[in-house]
């Protein structure tokens, strides 16, 4: 009976780590768990890098792979364990998992230049370096092309998307404020009459009189209302 005893917890051992693999697939926590519709063509944004769109891009990956319950791969979190080890195997599907939806989700050309890293994490690091903006060009960047945003040709709903997403990107870079005396509500109030400016500003002359209508208002509503108001001028 004793010589058993060591064998018996060998057993109950492998048995012990059989059970935590398991539940480490099976558990939907877990970083290691692959849902039914998670395939290697996956992609997970709608808009590839291209190079100088690194920041949104950076944004909705990040999104998508925290949905995925599989950003720890990318932000050196989840740690590659040893050849021994029983989670090995499920490490190193998971990370080629993530590796394909970040090749699926840049262009070719930048695609072919990331074929030989061999961890997700490695590519993360890689494109990070590459093409990460400073805050100061960036931000340069950005209010440039507000200044210079007309609606010309683009309809109302364009016209709005394209202003809006330059603001939220510009609005990403400022920093968060913790205040409890209740200026922060005159700075949000700030920011949305410097929105709706920027927006009424870009507009066509033919809208014209609902502009100047906007203008009288006091205070001057939400730039979601303002974009509604419009809208149904433009109707």
């Amino acid at each position: 009976m004793a010589r058993g005893t060591p064998n018996s917890n060998v057993q109950g051992s492998t048995t012990n780590q059989g059970q935590g693999q398991r539940i480490a697939f099976e558990d939907s926590g877990s970083h290691f768990y692959l849902q039914n519709g998670d395939h290697p063509g996956l992609v997970l944004v709608s808009h590839p890098l291209s190079g100088n769109n690194y920041n949104t891009w950076s944004r909705a990956m990040t999104m998508a792979l925290t949905a995925k319950n599989k950003l720890s791969f990318v932000d050196g979190t989840s740690v590659r364990p040893s050849n021994e080890d029983l989670l090995y195997g499920a490490w190193i599907r998971c990370n080629s998992m993530v590796f394909s939806w970040i090749l699926n989700s840049v262009s070719r050309e930048i695609a072919d230049s990331l074929m030989y890293i061999d961890t997700a994490h490695e590519i993360w690091i890689d494109l990070r370096d590459r093409f990460h903006q400073s805050n100061a060009p960036r931000i340069f960047q950005i209010k440039k092309l507000l200044n210079g945003l007309q609606q010309g040709s683009m309809d109302i709903s364009g016209y709005y998307t394209r202003m809006r997403t330059l603001w939220d990107e510009l609005k990403d870079f400022q920093p968060i404020s913790v205040c409890t005396c209740g200026s922060m509500k005159e700075w949000m109030n700030y920011q949305n009459q410097d929105c709706v400016l920027q927006f009424l500003m870009g507009l066509n002359d033919s809208y014209a009189q609902i502009r100047a209508q906007i203008l009288m208002m006091d205070p001057l509503p939400v730039i979601a209302k303002i974009f509604s108001l419009v809208v149904q001028e433009e109707r």
